[in-house]
């Protein structure tokens, strides 16, 4: 599964579009390593994304065949890390 629809379908990023961006910003890393939108994902991967109020890494357990509830999110994903930006 391509990384921009992972992010989308797992509600890490709420737009394909942004999920993009964020990736063609150098925002987004998978495996410690600066991700494009089209690369592929597989489970034990794990994400890294820079937002600029956040920072999330997760680890993906499983890829979904479909849209993902909110409630069903972890069954997707793993929240290793997660933390606020200071001064923002």
């Amino acid at each position: 599964m391509r990384l921009d629809l992972f992010l989308k379908k797992t509600l890490l990023i709420p737009q394909r579009a942004l999920a993009k961006e964020l990736c063609d910003a150098g925002a987004v890393q998978v495996n410690a390593r600066p991700a494009k939108p089209s690369q592929a994902v597989h489970p034990g991967d794990t994400i890294r994304v820079q937002l600029p109020k956040s920072d999330v890494e997760v680890r993906v357990l499983g890829l979904p065949a479909g849209n993902v509830a909110r409630r069903d999110v972890t069954a997707y994903i793993e929240v290793v890390r997660q933390a606020r930006t200071p001064g923002v």
